[in-house]
């Protein structure tokens, strides 16, 4: 089976409860997580997810939507990215 993939960025002050927010939004929309990176960086959080949207039950742009919509709850900066567009801005 294919994965559909996409490249989530969230940038944002640190504080808790920024993964378990994100997590927990694409737990609802039987999202899985692929992979992830976080760091704090002088205070301020950091976090790459690959996550695998071929089973989810919402589209591309309502995931994106909806998570752009909870970062700006959460006071965090979040991106969303598909997999084909990141692969073709990288291509040499």
């Amino acid at each position: 089976m294919q994965k559909e993939l996409l490249f989530i960025t969230v940038i944002g002050k640190d504080r808790k409860g920024i993964v378990a927010g994100i997590s927990n939004l694409l737990f609802k929309k039987n999202i899985n997580i692929e992979d992830i990176s976080q760091k704090i960086i002088r205070k301020h959080f950091v976090m790459v997810m690959l996550v695998d949207i071929k089973e989810a039950n919402s589209s591309m742009e309502k995931i994106s939507r909806d998570l752009q919509t909870l970062g700006k709850e959460m006071g965090l900066i979040v991106q969303v990215q598909h997999e084909n567009i990141f692969n073709m801005m990288h291509r040499i």
